[in-house]
């Protein structure tokens, strides 16, 4: 039977699952640990009734508050079965982003992974009148109104003939009731919570099983937030149905070493691993010079052009195809070794990922499934298929779903997929959805002959110079940052003259470079500050935009000497730019640049 609300994935999942010896893994004390379907199953029983002796009621709110781990994934179908809508807060907000969320929500508990974070929940208590119970995930409390999981499990476990009728209490829940509560990290303003009905989700994630293909021999290794939607469907959702088994990652700092640990089969992360990943790789190349860098460059050119045809459906070459060969011995097998040498694919989602960057990826055997949605719309829009695979183009919709393009070239959808609307926000609501149900996306795209979207850019980001002239930015981004030079790039100058570009160097590379002419070492402020490489790193980034546009190039360049992080607010959780934070945290040094004219 084909699920149409998230309790009715977890229960058809237990009946095909039983029994299964791992249905996920996590790490501790250094050695992965298997918990078995049967596991899971018995303790998201519990917790069920331990949450329902608190007296909670369906539609009452919950907080998690946690790193992925296996109790995430226990508290959220608890939660579920309960017919409570959980609410994730990422661990990376501060105190008093967390506490908007909790008061905005009104959430009635609150689950907490570790002692730092119930200290940051007890510091912000007084400032929730409804929060009633805080649920701590490691250690023991005694601080009045704190009791443990273990605890609150155990208490489930005794008043398990009170809830004997738990099975038919949690499929009694309809796909229109509310599933989960998600605040938008957003670039501006305070977050809005995001209504995501069971509906929403489930039809999401069965849509999303027609175009990435998931089976139950296949392994996920889970390192995105779970807080995030991307994550939550794809690698926490769809796996389980699918039967999949996840493993979770410490945390994003020991994936390399945890990808060849486990040999995942599936991966989906946001475009910056992609980022990273190219940029350690060409760096490799580089340092190691002579032979080693020719070899890597004829394969990457021989990897180009076999792409070119199979992604054409030519057939390729007898000469081509024996090149390809010796270059996928050589250099290619290596790459895909450093993945754990098991990967099927990738998948690619939460922003915008460089079309050579995937061609990279395709060429080395490591296939990337690109696909494009928001929260708002649970969250999958279009993907690409294994079938048709186009770089640069994020994919048609997936079943069910539809997309347009307006007047103005923003992107909308309708279907299953989006959301019941923003949590007390009538109005806010109403200016993103329309009459006939359309969801505005805010973003700006094009249709191409295939029905394959292609995402130009956020329809806020872009740049209007002081001539009148419309610039999309993260393209222009996106082709420094396949620059072995630059780790990072954001290119600003709303009603200004012209626009400028904001880099930040991979040190690394400009460290190998300075070496290779003599020049000592420097650190990063040293660096950025010295007038050889400055003319160096901007001679590469124009070399990289020289098929710009006059009007969109641009004119100036600012070397920063760190990359910007989630901590100085400048990254969502979800690695995304929050450009109005780095204008003004580098506003003096901007204005300068237009001043020095």
């Amino acid at each position: 039977m084909t699920p149409t609300t998230l309790t009715q994935l977890f229960f058809g999942a237990a009946e095909r699952s039983a029994g299964r010896p791992a249905v996920m893994r996590h790490k501790r004390d250094g050695a992965w640990h298997d918990i078995t379907f049967d596991t899971l199953f018995t303790r998201v029983h519990h917790l069920y009734a331990g949450l329902t002796e608190l007296q909670l009621q369906p539609g009452d709110r919950l907080a998690i508050l946690s790193e992925n781990r296996p109790e995430w994934a226990i508290v959220d179908y608890a939660c579920l079965a309960a017919r409570l809508a959980d609410v994730p807060i990422y661990p990376t907000l501060t105190p008093a982003q967390t506490a908007y969320i909790l008061r905005d929500s009104g959430a009635k508990g609150i689950f907490v992974s570790s002692d730092d974070h119930l200290q940051k929940i007890l510091g912000i208590r007084h400032e929730l009148p409804d929060l009633q119970h805080i649920v701590l995930f490691d250690g023991e409390s005694d601080r009045a109104g704190v009791i443990t999981l273990q605890d609150l499990e155990s208490r489930g476990h005794t008043a398990l003939a009170r809830h004997a009728d738990w099975r038919a209490a949690a499929l009694s829940v309809a796909p229109d009731d509310l599933a989960t509560l998600i605040y938008t990290s957003g670039t501006t303003g305070d977050p809005k919570g995001v209504m995501l009905s069971h509906g929403n989700i489930t039809s999401n994630v069965v849509a999303a099983l027609q175009v990435i293909l998931v089976n139950d021999r296949d392994e996920c290794l889970s390192f995105l937030p779970l807080c995030h939607i991307f994550e939550r469907m794809v690698g926490h959702y769809l796996m389980l149905q699918a039967g999949a088994v996840i493993n979770y990652a410490t945390n994003f700092g020991t994936v390399p070493v945890e990808m060849v640990e486990r040999s995942p089969t599936v991966v989906a992360s946001v475009p910056r691993l992609y980022e990273k990943i190219y940029g350690r790789i060409t760096e490799s190349a580089i340092k190691s010079g002579g032979l080693k860098r020719a070899i890597f460059e004829w394969a990457r050119a021989t990897g180009e052009k076999r792409l070119d045809y199979t992604l054409s459906g030519r057939p390729v070459p007898p000469g081509l195809r024996l090149a390809y060969r010796l270059a996928d011995t050589l250099v290619f097998a290596r790459i895909r070794n450093r993945m754990g040498g098991r990967l099927r694919f990738f998948v690619s989602g939460g922003a915008p990922l460089s079309a050579d960057i995937c061609r990279f990826f395709l060429a080395a055997g490591l296939v990337i499934i690109e696909g494009y949605g928001l929260t708002e719309t649970s969250p999958v829009i279009t993907a690409n298929r294994l079938t048709m695979l186009k770089p640069g183009t994020v994919g048609q919709p997936i079943p069910g779903v539809e997309v347009k393009i307006a007047d103005d070239g923003e992107i909308l959808t309708r279907g299953p997929h989006v959301m019941k609307g923003y949590f007390h926000n009538p109005t806010a609501t109403a200016e993103a959805i329309d009459r006939d149900g359309w969801f505005r996306t805010g973003d700006i795209g094009e249709m191409d002959n295939d029905n394959c979207l292609r995402i130009t850019d956020r329809k806020k980001d872009l740049i209007k110079t002081s001539g009148g002239k419309f610039v999309a930015p993260q393209p222009i981004e996106g082709m420094l940052k396949t620059n072995t030079f630059f780790a990072n790039a954001v290119m600003l100058g709303d009603r200004r003259q012209f626009p400028i570009m904001l880099l930040v160097p991979n040190f690394a590379a400009v460290d190998a470079w300075a070496a290779g002419e003599g020049l000592a070492k420097r650190s990063p402020a040293q660096l950025v500050a010295a007038p050889d490489v400055r003319e160096k790193l901007e001679r590469e980034a124009r070399t990289s935009l020289r098929d710009l546009a006059q009007f969109e190039t641009p004119k100036k360049f600012l070397l920063l000497e760190r990359d910007f992080t989630i901590e100085s607010g400048e990254l969502t959780p979800t690695m995304k730019v929050k450009r109005k934070v780095v204008e003004k945290n580098y506003a003096e040094a901007i204005d300068r640049l237009y001043a020095d004219m």
